[in-house]
This record gives structure tokens, sequence and C-alpha cells, in this order.
């Protein structure tokens, strides 16, 4: 009996010891692992007011012309730059170097990050027009680029400045570009600008990232321009094409030309994804219903446009013509992203009204920014057009 209940005991151990083994493993499976000498916790990244007072140990940086490169302490060091003149009675230190000249033919690499982290905010006020001002994004050393699109309908500019009033991106009095999309990168981000024009720039920006480490399921943000003018009649106008592996789709911005007289906007909107052929799998039901507004974008009563700015969709800019009247929208999916597997493809139709209530295929000048999130490799982008092709007249 005795050596029966000392076998019973170490048996008795046992499970405990392997119990406890098999806790110490599940929690290891949740606790974060620290990498690049960042201790576990909070990644600083998904910030939000309910995030807010969370703290961590990610390191917050920024890159200015007064601070080309970002690091610690070497912010207001210029002693050379635009700022010089009206600095002169006052030396370093005092707004030496507030902005950057872009010559004509020139790219300029705004940013050159070197580490793991992600871009949180993007200000800049370009001169010129921003049509010409190209923005290019490249992630962990890729050869093409991620985003590439004019400046100006990055920010959902793409007819001039003008306020606009979103979630993710605000256009503030006089010409203040912001964005918020959040960039992760795993190695390091370029960022450049280049000035198509004939003659030079001038830059003033910003540029607030933050150095920690970045979960596996984040993926890489990208945006791509497209314009046909005028389109073909009976064609979709294509907004996205040729992206392979699995992401999600997270807006549209748009600027619309109508070359018709008349209502322009029935068009539906197409999402193709994970191997649809003719049909796709979402389907809209006219463009004003998509950029979330309806009956023509009527103010009440009227026959007039109504411009609107709300946190995930609007409609900021009309330019009223006899000749070829101008609009420009725009639709953040940022609480329904659109999520595909393997592949997607985006369209919309051109669309208005003839006699006797049947609809008119349009013939008109559209251009569109499509944003998404994507795993990398990403497959490449179909050429940019050139200045005279991207000019809005």
């Amino acid at each position: 009996m005795q050596r029966t209940g000392k076998k019973a005991i170490n048996q008795t151990k046992t499970e405990y010891l392997g119990r406890c083994l098999i806790c110490l493993l599940v929690l290891a499976g949740f606790w974060p692992i620290s990498t690049y000498g960042q201790e576990p916790g909070f990644d600083g990244l998904s910030m939000s007011l309910g995030s807010l007072a969370r703290l961590s140990h990610a390191k917050t940086r920024s890159i200015s012309p007064e601070n080309f490169t970002g690091e610690k302490g070497k912010a207001g060091m210029a002693t050379e730059g635009t700022g010089a003149g009206a600095a002169r009675e006052l030396g370093q230190g005092w707004k030496i170097s507030p902005s950057v000249r872009i010559e004509a033919g020139q790219t300029f690499v705004l940013a050159d990050i070197q580490s793991p982290g992600a871009i949180q905010h993007i200000w800049m006020t370009p001169t010129g027009n921003n049509r010409f001002n190209i923005l290019r994004i490249y992630w962990d050393g890729e050869k093409q680029p991620s985003v590439e699109c004019p400046a100006g309908d990055f920010f959902a500019c793409g007819l001039g400045c003008v306020k606009v009033t979103s979630l993710t991106v605000c256009v503030n009095p006089g010409s203040g570009f912001n964005c918020y999309w959040l960039m992760p990168f795993r190695k390091g981000c370029k960022i450049t600008m280049t000035n198509i024009d004939e003659k030079p720039m001038v830059l003033y920006y910003q540029i607030d990232y933050v150095l920690t480490n970045v979960p596996q399921d984040l993926a890489y943000f990208h945006a791509q321009f497209r314009r046909v003018n005028p389109l073909p009649y009976k064609d979709v106008y294509t907004i996205l094409d040729g992206v392979q592996g699995q992401g999600h789709y997270v807006g549209t911005y748009m600027t619309w030309g109508s070359n018709s007289p008349g209502w322009w906007g029935e068009g539906e909107i197409k999402f193709y994804m994970d191997g649809d052929k003719e049909f796709p799998t979402i389907c809209g039901t006219g463009t004003e219903d998509y950029f979330c507004g309806s009956y023509c974008f009527h103010k009440p009563g009227t026959e007039e446009y109504q411009e609107f700015n709300t946190p995930y969709a609007g409609m900021p800019q009309v330019i009223p013509d006899k000749k070829q009247p101008k609009f420009s929208l725009y639709r953040w999916h940022i609480r329904e992203p659109i999520r595909f597997e393997k592949d997607l493809r985006v369209t919309i139709q051109a669309l208005g009204w003839q006699s006797e209530g049947r609809y008119l295929p349009l013939q008109d000048d559209l251009s569109s920014v499509a944003f998404w999130y994507q795993a990398e490799p990403h497959a490449s982008f179909p050429k940019l057009p050139d200045r005279n092709s991207l000019k809005i007249e």
C-alpha cells in the first residue's frame, strides 16, 4: 500500500508539472515578442481615443526641412536654407530651413527611413500645379512605388485646393494638405516628390512617424492614379486592376468632368474579387449612391448641387461650367473595407439620361486614385500619364 501511495503521489506531481508547462506555453504564445531592441507592450500603432492613454516604447520621429533624417536631437540645426535671408540677424535655430525648392524635372527625396515603423501623418503645402507634383512612396527597399499619384489627387484636391474635412484627409486654409492613413513598413520607407512642371516649386512638409515593431498581420498601404479623357463610348472606367494577393480596398477619390449636358451619375461601381469574371461580387446602384449621396447631390427643393464633407464621404468641390462642369468626390471604406484573398478589379460606369427615360452612356473626363492595403509584393502599376495628359483645362 505504501508503494502504491508513493506512486500515486509521484503521478500527481507529474500531472501538475505538465499542466504548469502547458499554461506557460499558452501564455508565451500571447506574450509580445520583443524585436529590434524594443521592450514588449503596446506598439503605438492602432491609435484612437480608446488607445490614446496607453504607454508605449515606440519612438516618435518627424522629418521636415529642419531635420531631413528625423534623427533624435538633430532638428533646427540648419545654417543654410530657404529662410536664411529672413533669419540673417537671428542665426542658427531661427527657422533657417523651413522649406525646399524643387527645380523643374527634379526628384527630391522627402524621407529615407531605415528602421521598422509606420507613417502616421503627412502635412505639406506644395506650390504650383498640384497635378504636376508627383508623390511616390516605396516600402522596404522595393524598386517600384506602392504609392504613385499627383499630390493634389492624393489629398482629394485634383481640381485645385479646396477645403476637405474627413477622417483620413484634411485640407485646411490656405493650402494645408494632411493625410492620416496608417502606413506601416518593416525595413524602411522612401518618399519622393517629382516636379514635372517647367518651373520650380517650393515645398513645405512634415512627415510624422513612429519607430516600432510591426505586427505580421499589418499590410502595406498603396495608392494608384488613373485618368481617361474622354471615356470611349460604352466603355467602363477602370479605377483599379491587376491587384494580386491578399488585402482590402479602403478608398476612392475621383474627379469627374461631365462632357454631356444634364445628369452624369447613374453609373454603377463594381468590385470583382477572387476570380470573378463577367459579373462582380459587389455592384453599386449609382455613382452618387457610392459616394454616399442621393438624387443628384441636389440641395433640397432645388436643382443646384450641394457640396459636402463628412468623415467617410464627400463632394468637396463643384465647378459649374456650361461646357464641362467638374466634380471632386471621395469615399473612404474605413468601417467597411472591401476584403479580397487573391485578386481585385474595380470599375465604374459613366451613365446619364436621354429621351424617353433611357440611359445614356457618357464620354466623360474621369480620373481617380484607388487606395488599398495588401501584402507585398504588388503588381506593377500602369504608366503614369504624361504632363499633357494630366493637365485639367
